[in-house]
């Protein structure tokens, strides 16, 4: 729970930092392009992923396009780690009791994503992106007993987020599906960004 309670109380003070400053709002130009470079906090909220970690970290490049003064669409990719979480298993056996600590090992993500973004009022936007992320690791065995846990996976993504002239605060759901099992996560992106 300390760990959901520090990842939660960052998020709010990124939040409030960014919120609070008094940028111009980004404005996306027709026919204009934007990088952003981010830093995402993610947090595991379902499925077999939240077994084995509790936290995971990130980093992504994202490719924003104008298609209007209000609509844009993105093209985002980069690298998701999950932290292995330590699961103690006490076995009892008459008198004797035995703990057996097991640490899960990181659990690694490469996500490709296409999206959208409809800034609905001064800065503040609603997004949706959809693709693929490729595991890197074998941190689990599939439902089917296949030794092999990679696997790749559809990824579902809505958000909504506020940005300003160089600085992007976004937060999402993310949800993974395919192939043995299924997971989602509730993502916080931190990113800054300039016109190209």
């Amino acid at each position: 729970m300390k760990t959901t309670t520090k990842f939660l109380a960052t998020a709010l003070t990124a939040a409030a930092i960014f919120f609070g400053t008094n940028v111009k709002a980004q404005t996306v130009p027709k026919n204009a392009l934007r990088f952003g470079v981010g830093v995402e906090g993610l947090l595991p909220v379902s499925g077999q992923l939240k077994d084995i970690s509790n936290i995971g970290l990130g980093g992504t490049a994202r490719l924003q396009y104008g298609v209007a003064n209000n609509l844009a669409l993105t093209l985002t990719s980069g690298y998701y780690n999950y932290f292995g979480k330590e699961n103690t298993t006490t076995i009892t056996n008459g008198t004797s009791v035995t703990r057996i600590t097991n640490k899960a090992v990181d659990f690694g993500m490469v996500p490709i994503k296409a999206g959208i973004k409809a800034f609905v009022s001064d800065g503040f936007y609603v997004g949706a992106e959809v693709g693929a992320g490729f595991e890197t690791k074998d941190a689990y065995r599939g439902a089917t007993g296949d030794l092999n846990g990679k696997a790749t996976k559809l990824i579902l993504a809505p958000g909504l987020g506020y940005a300003s002239k160089s600085w992007d605060v976004g937060a999402r759901y993310e949800n993974f599906s395919g192939q043995d099992n299924n997971y989602g996560i509730v993502g916080l992106r931190v990113a800054y960004g300039f016109g190209l």
